[in-house]
């Protein structure tokens, strides 16, 4: 088991000067730590974290609806790895790149992801159908399948199909005349296997049914038919159930639900185009169709039946996944929001209040804020903002915005602002995965306001999370600042953990506003006081400091650093961890995701522990600590150590100064996290993970309810 940390209480940081140019590549090409026996393969390692969401909907110890939500993550999960990680393997198997650290080719890549997934997909299901559906049953939630209707339910439902259902719905006949139509992306659909002749004479073999968006995936039945409260189907099982309606004088010989998932991953050249924004636009309009990467399809479907649909997705056997259930389990998630059973999910909490957010000038005047999420609220960070635009002393506001959620009220202050005749600046980051289509939707609310929007940074995604207020104060002027390790989005501040500070260290200020001057114009990438930052001083910055501590090791002095993050996969960073392992350092590693670093290899990573904390919260916030000889750094940043991070966006990296504030972080997200062992995954040297339980003589400690416990409580 990791053991606790015996690290010192957190000081403020001592500038220690570390070379920028220190550790630029730890190793030589020759070196062994390159041996790709040692790298781990991220894909891989990305698609096994889903095993350990997977867990948490098997764990009797969680709700039941909660187990329920983790099932739809992890099968959510599972569609955005093909839509992005599998998409971007298929990719570089077209264009013949290299192998990477782990020496594994593309090709082998794919084979082994289509592997390690069917599992993952057979596991699903079987959780579904096995644990989950009865459970929820004998709790008085049923999802029944079309074998358990009655002739009630059957009644409604048909009924229910022809009222609402079967006026949306357009079949398509396949035959010369009609091709096989375009599938969008997770659409779900039937194909449907036909005898007979049409109106026309046309002899029946093949259709399509595609189930437009607009339709419900989920149907509740009303008590009054069903005889239960909360009964449900799926849209699936009712499209076919009564498939034959729509060919009427013809023969259903057989309806199979399927789903296609696709490359989702936007390119845009950049360096081409003139206008950001709509290129961006452009490639929105297509993205539901481009290149087909899995095909998910009835288990009982024939053979011939699924080599007509490989052939129009152009797909390979191996992309096939044949499933015991409906193709969109994910939307059994539906579920969850309707059913308000208290006893049946996790009971609910109150995020702690900070004291004085009424006035949030004077409060951070007085010192420096911290905040936890979700266990401190994120009402302060809205308050910095609501307020900075009505307070007639603020002249600037500027902010990062990488995903802010639906009627955001962050968004809705900066408009206020702009009314108000403050100076704002908004860096939007348009490439924000999968919430591209809203950034651009309130980048344009923002701009008809008169905001400032900038679009980053050609080739660097904006991903820092900034924001800069400038106000008078008698003859001065104070900068504000707020820095997070997570989005601006209230949502997700609730449901994430993720480190943010407030404060009004001029030094820091004034990096901020350097790093701004960068984003919207043209400035030169100059030295930074406080903050680490990439693409320029990051990645170095990490490098020096784990080197640091493999100098004090060498030297005989103690030497420790631990850090939590999402995902690890840096080479340099991987070979310069291996590197201070061997000199004598002591390292935790907390990632949550993908990990190709593989502690515990004799000689090689022996003082190398890493552990992965999968609960109620996702784990977001990225928090390196570096022993330093008894004068520790502690930063938190909005970075994790993967390769995009560190040389190909736009992160930054603060420290937490105050000591005592820095004592509440090494505490709170890294000592507690060390100590869990209820919600803690050990790697091992042979990539796998180990799920840790108390020992005999050691209380149970789950991170995440012990800060429930102590901060909302």
């Amino acid at each position: 088991m990791s053991r606790r940390p015996s690290a010192a209480p957190a000081r403020a940081t001592r500038r220690t000067r570390v070379p920028a140019s220190a550790v630029a590549d730890a190793t030589a090409p020759d070196d062994p730590l390159r041996d790709p026996a040692l790298h781990a393969n991220r894909e891989l390692s990305q698609l096994d974290f889903n095993f350990r969401v997977l867990a948490q909907a098997q764990d009797p110890a969680v709700p039941l609806l909660e187990r329920l939500r983790f099932l739809c993550i992890s099968c959510t999960n599972l569609d955005e790895f093909f839509e992005i990680r599998a998409a971007t393997v298929r990719h570089a198997l077209d264009f013949n790149t290299p192998p990477g650290p782990d020496g594994l080719p593309p090709a082998v890549v794919l084979r082994r992801i289509h592997d390690r997934a069917a599992e993952l997909v057979q596991a699903q299901y079987r959780c579904w159908n096995e644990v989950l559906r009865p459970a929820l049953a004998q709790a008085g939630v049923r999802v029944l399948a079309r074998d358990h209707w009655n002739a009630r339910q059957t009644r409604w439902l048909r009924a229910y199909f022809r009222d609402e259902i079967m006026p949306v719905l357009s079949p398509l006949g396949l035959d010369p005349a009609h091709p096989f139509p375009k599938i969008l992306n997770k659409s779900l659909n039937i194909v449907v296997v036909l005898k007979g002749r049409d109106a026309f004479g046309r002899a029946g073999h093949l259709a399509i049914v595609r189930a437009p968006r607009s339709l419900p995936r989920i149907i509740q039945l009303p008590p009054k038919v069903s005889g239960g409260e909360h009964d449900f189907v799926f849209l699936s099982a009712v499209l076919s159930a009564f498939v034959d309606e729509m060919f009427p004088g013809m023969e259903v010989k057989g309806a199979y639900q399927f789903r296609v998932t696709r490359n989702s991953e936007l390119i845009v050249d950049e360096e081409e185009v003139e206008n950001l924004a709509l290129a961006l636009r452009d490639e929105l309009v297509g993205r539901g169709y481009l290149r087909a990467m899995r095909l998910e399809i009835a288990r009982n479907c024939p053979k011939p039946i699924v080599r007509t649909l490989l052939e129009n997705f152009e797909l390979p056997e191996e992309a096939v996944y044949r499933i015991d259930g409906p193709v969109n389990l994910n939307r059994v998630i539906q579920v969850y929001d309707l059913v308000q059973r208290p006893e049946l999910k996790y009971p609910p909490f109150q995020p702690r209040k900070l004291a004085g957010s009424d006035a949030m000038f004077e409060r951070v005047r007085e010192g420096d804020v911290l905040l936890h999420h979700p266990f401190d609220a994120f009402a302060p960070v809205l308050e910095l903002v609501k307020q900075a635009a009505e307070d007639p002393n603020v002249l600037a506001i500027k902010q990062t915005l990488y995903r802010t959620g639906k009627d955001s009220a962050i968004v809705e202050a900066l408009v206020q602002a702009a009314r108000n005749g403050k100076d704002v600046t908004a860096v939007v980051e348009l490439r924000a995965r999968f919430d591209e289509e809203a950034n651009l939707g309130f980048a344009d609310r923002l701009q008809e306001a008169g905001v400032q929007v900038v679009y980053g940074v050609v080739g660097y995604k904006t991903h820092a999370k900034m924001l800069l207020v400038v106000r008078r104060e008698g003859r001065q002027l104070r900068r504000y600042v707020h820095l997070g390790t997570g989005n601006y989005h209230a949502g997700t501040a609730r449901a994430y953990t993720d480190i943010g500070l407030i404060t009004a260290d001029p030094q820091i200020g004034s990096d901020v506003h350097q790093v701004f001057q960068q984003l919207s114009g043209l400035a030169p990438a100059t030295r930074l006081e406080r903050l680490l930052q990439s693409p320029f001083t990051l990645h170095a910055g990490v490098l020096a400091r784990i080197e640091r501590e493999a100098r004090h090791a060498r030297a005989g002095r103690p030497a420790r650093l631990v850090a939590k993050m999402n995902a690890l996969n840096e080479p340099q960073v991987v070979r310069a961890l291996y590197a201070a392992s061997q000199a004598g350092v002591s390292i935790d590693l907390i990632v949550r995701g993908a990990c190709t670093l593989r502690p515990g290899v004799p000689g090689v990573s022996d003082n190398i522990r890493v552990r992965s904390i999968v609960g109620r919260f996702l784990e977001h916030s990225r928090v390196y600590w570096f022993g330093n000889d008894g004068d520790p750094e502690l930063f938190c940043a909005s970075a994790d150590w993967l390769e995009r991070n560190l040389l190909r966006r736009v992160e930054v990296c603060f420290p937490i100064l105050p000591p005592e504030l820095a004592a509440r972080v090494v505490d709170e997200a890294l000592d507690n996290y060390l100590a869990d062992n209820l919600n803690a995954w050990e790697l091992q040297a042979d990539g796998r993970y180990r799920r840790l339980a108390p020992e005999a003589d050691a209380m149970p400690h789950s991170a995440q309810a012990t800060l429930l416990a102590r901060l909302c409580g």
